[in-house]
């Protein structure tokens, strides 16, 4: 029908088309007009269903392709638990749609068999949360077997009896668990065994301590050799293949463990364990370099007896592993020993002492090694003390004037003076002498008179232990002529200075007494050591008189009993002991060209000794047990009863009694008028009160900061010791006040103080 309407429409005009039009039934038209727009409605619904449903499912797929990466253990709980909800056709959906729209019925949801009740959101979220803490605390439990002290006995039975390789493995694994336990277990970690308790802990790391060693030596047949032979590794045992794989672990876990603990107790034990283990961690040598690292680490930073068996051990890593250990070992304990002497105190001294004498051991086990370094060093140092020669700044003389400058110098004297003879390191003790003097001749002004001392110190040293001529007393009798000990202290300390840990003194600190008394001590100390070390030459007499002119002088001059008294006793036994060495030469009989003989004779000399060097020996031991004291805290044992008493210095001031309250108050009794206004003035208000004085503390910084423009000038000789008269001139003028009143006491002391002075004068001093 509908083709004839539209050929016979072709045909008609338009008068026969709008005839037609208004003949035709309007019914059938709208009925099929109607029919092809719900049709077409009908069409277009479909499609936009279907473009729904669609995205609907992609955005599921999508939601839950999120879900998978972001939580992959919910994932595989839906997997296992409720596949439906991930495994759905999406097929299915599609042809249903495409089948037409009357089949829309067939593609509702259809619901479970098994309902579930409905819940908020808020509790649906916290049961799901809740799920996976059981989940995961499942997986822990499923993760290993608990370790039981049951289990830990056992195992130490049959490794004690029968030294079972299955219970060997076992602990070392449990133990590899107790580490991880101990740091902090990652989530990849899986182990055979888990660890849970402070007590199975305990007991895991007691027996891997105490049974695994022992079996293992059992198993290899290792005997024990003698200290003087080199102990053979463990590898060369027949059965090392057996045990390589548990002693490759084990050892790898006890350095994590020495890493993760604190307590220094612990540390011990645990160090004197890698002590035993040291020939099996020979065996793997890539270990055996991280181990030293941590070894080197705690003999740098840790407790006193922490640091000494980890010395222990790194010592004996480099003598069974020399070739391969010694030179790395070096040069990362030469680099923490200089990092940690930055800072030096009564407390950090005794570590750097030791952490010297340490290093000094290691050096002397390859002298030929030992040279390379140490001429470079020694050379770094001095191309430091060029530089702050040339270049005359702050920055490079502070490079020069530190603390690690001069424990660097220390450590270089120690270990030349503790090889010799070495003809391999000889060589550098010229070098190493012209260091120590520039570094002393680099800024001689009293500031850093500290600094001079332990340079001195250690060419004393050097001279000593190498019987080399170093000539130091003019570095000592220097000082006698730049200081004016009998000029009057304008401050007053309670606290001695200790030299021993102080490179410079503040202008404040070289105003006070105890300034003066601390170098009269350091004098005292440093020139008998000097003329103890060649009181038995040969040429003695002739080496000590400038000195003894000089230190005449000085006693002249001075007018302080208590530093006569000191000088005046060097004075005395320098006298003695160039009498007898006098003596001694007369008796001798061989040429003086003959240099044999003249060694000889030094050597009979030393032997049989001096009045010197007798006189030292007795005062050093009382010096070294003061200096014991001072360290264990002041503690003296005082009494010369049966029973010794322990007197300790107790802190703060003394609290007065009724006794000292009343002779306190019959002092001012007579004073009371006098005060009365003082005491009208304390009820007056604060504001109507006079202003008092405010006391200028004097800020003693015995830190070491920076230089004075005054010592920048003085640097590299262009400061003389004319600068330093000129600034004693100055010093000397501000007083002369104070010296002039005083002038009446000393003209009455003089006369005393001169025949106390003739007496010690020399018979053929004809200018005096």
């Amino acid at each position: 029908m509908a083709v004839r309407r539209e050929r016979n429409l072709a045909a008609m005009s338009v008068d026969d088309f709008m005839k037609t039009g208004l003949d035709t039934d309007s019914d059938d038209s709208k009925g099929e007009e109607s029919d092809t727009s719900s049709v077409d409605d009908e069409k277009k619904n479909a499609t936009r269903h279907k473009g729904a449903k669609k995205s609907k499912v992609a955005k599921h797929k999508q939601s839950l392709q999120k879900l998978k990466e972001s939580d992959p253990e919910f994932y595989e709980f839906l997997q296992t638990e409720d596949q439906t909800l991930l495994n759905f056709d999406a097929s299915e959906s599609d042809t249903s749609e495409e089948e037409g729209i009357e089949e829309d019925s067939d593609d509702v949801h259809k619901l479970p068999k098994k309902l579930q009740v409905a819940s908020d959101d808020s509790e649906a979220s916290s049961t799901d949360d809740g799920e996976n803490e059981t989940v995961q605390k499942k997986e822990k439990k499923t993760k290993g077997i608990q370790v039981t002290l049951k289990m830990i006995n056992h195992w130490s039975n049959l490794i004690q009896e029968t030294g079972s390789l299955a219970c060997i493995h076992n602990a070392v694994t449990a133990f590899k668990s107790a580490v991880q336990q101990a740091g902090g277990a990652s989530e990849g970690d899986v182990t055979k065994y888990r660890v849970e308790g402070s007590g199975v802990f305990n007991a895991v790391v007691r027996l891997c301590i105490t049974d695994l060693l022992p079996a293992w030596q059992k198993i290899l047949k290792l005997q024990e050799t003698k200290s003087n032979k080199k102990q053979a590794l463990p590898s060369t045992g027949k059965k090392w293949s057996k045990i390589r794989n548990d002693v490759k672990a084990y050892v790898t876990d006890m350095i994590q463990l020495m890493s993760e603990l604190v307590d220094p107790s612990i540390v011990n034990v645990i160090l004197k364990h890698i002590h035993n283990l040291v020939p099996y961690y020979a065996c793997f040598p890539k270990l055996t370099k991280v181990l030293l690292k941590k070894l080197i680490s705690v003999w740098s930073t840790g407790e006193e007896s922490s640091r000494i068996l980890a010395f222990l051990s790194i010592n004996k890593i480099t003598r069974l592993m020399q070739g391969a250990m010694l030179e790395p070992c070096l040069k990362q304990m030469y680099m923490a020993y200089v990092k940690n002497c930055k800072f030096t105190s009564p407390t950090t001294l005794p570590m750097i002492n030791f952490m010297q004498r340490a290093l000094v051991e290691m050096f002397a086990i390859d002298v030929n090694l030992t040279y390379q370094y140490a001429f470079i060093y020694i050379r770094q140092l001095a191309i430091h003390l060029r530089n702050a020669i040339t270049v005359k700044k702050k920055e490079t003389c502070q490079s020069v004037y530190n603390w690690q400058y001069i424990h660097c110098l220390y450590l270089w004297a120690r270990l030349l003076s503790t090889v010799y003879p070495s003809d391999t390191l000889e060589p550098l003790i010229y070098p190493l002498t012209q260091t120590i003097v520039g570094t002393i001749k680099l800024v001689p002004t009293a500031k850093f008179y500290p600094l001079r001392f332990h340079c001195v110190r250690t060419l004393n040293m050097l001279s000593d232990a190498t019987n080399t001529f170093i000539p130091v007393l003019p570095f000592l009798l220097e000082v006698f002529e730049v200081t004016d000990f009998n000029k009057r202290h304008t401050g007053a300390s309670f606290k001695p200075f200790n030299f021993a840990c102080i490179l410079k003194l503040s202008k404040a600190q070289l105003q006070e007494k105890s300034f003066r008394d601390g170098v009269v001590d350091q004098l005292y100390d440093l020139l008998l050591e000097q003329f103890r070390i060649h009181s038995h030459s040969i040429g003695f007499p002739e080496l000590a008189l400038p000195a003894v002119i000089q230190i005449k002088d000085f006693l002249k001059k001075c007018k302080v009993a208590n530093y006569t008294k000191q000088i005046k006793q060097i004075l005395e036994k320098v006298e003695e002991a160039s009498k007898i060495i006098n003596l001694r030469r007369k008796a001798a009989t061989f040429d003086l060209r003959d240099c044999k003989a003249v060694d000889a004779w030094e050597i009979k000399s030393k032997e049989e000794g001096t009045p010197l060097s007798v006189f030292y020996t007795n005062w050093r031991k009382l010096r070294d047990r003061e200096l014991q004291f001072e360290i264990a805290g002041k503690e003296r044992i005082v009494g010369d009863d049966h029973l010794p008493r322990i007197e300790r210095q107790r802190g703060g001031p003394r609290k007065a009694g009724p006794e000292d309250r009343k002779e306190f108050a019959e002092l001012f009794e007579s004073a009371s008028d006098d005060d009365s206004g003082d005491d009208k003035m304390r009820f007056k208000p604060r504001e109507e009160r006079p202003k008092k004085r405010k006391k200028v503390e004097e800020q003693d910084s015995e830190e070491y900061s920076d230089f004075d423009d005054e010592e920048l000038d003085k640097l590299a000789g262009s400061g003389e010791d004319s600068g330093e008269k000129e600034e004693d001139g100055d010093d000397s003028s501000s007083s002369e006040d104070e010296d002039e009143d005083q002038a009446e006491e000393e003209d009455a002391d003089e006369d005393d103080a001169e025949d106390i002075v003739e007496d010690f004068e020399m018979s053929s001093d004809d200018d005096d």
